[in-house]
């Protein structure tokens, strides 16, 4: 239930983004759905998801931290420095795995996931403001 959720909430925010958002909120929002995509292509099988460092997805929450740090470094606006935060947040939860190779598999999925809900609902704040 919970990775629908996470969709069909993705989905109506970032069509909101690119309906009543600026250049900014469009970006952040294709990063997003790119973030989403390219996690579903590189996470681990099921079977032996989560029990290790998930290096691909590790690159993949690099490359959308990146994305929204260029734009919080360019805006004049406040919500893409919380999104950043949100995203470093998500790549902190790889390196506690890394360092803590015993880290329940569960533990370290909630700390992946849990940031995505928050930083697709900054987008839409960010949007509406």
């Amino acid at each position: 239930m919970a990775p629908n959720l996470f969709r069909i909430l993705l989905v109506l925010i970032v069509a909101y983004a690119f309906w009543r958002g600026g250049r900014e909120e469009r970006w952040a929002a294709a990063i997003c759905v790119f973030g989403t995509i390219a996690t579903l292509i590189v996470i681990s099988p099921i079977s032996s998801r989560f029990q290790g460092t998930e290096l691909p997805v590790l690159a993949v929450d690099f490359l959308v931290l990146a994305g929204f740090t260029v734009i919080a470094l360019r805006s004049e606006r406040f919500w893409p420095l919380w999104i950043a935060g949100i995203q470093l947040t998500t790549v902190m939860g790889h390196v506690l795995k890394e360092v803590q190779p015993d880290l329940l598999p569960r533990a370290y999925a909630a700390s992946l996931t849990f940031w995505a809900y928050w930083a697709i609902a900054i987008l839409g704040i960010g949007t509406w403001r």
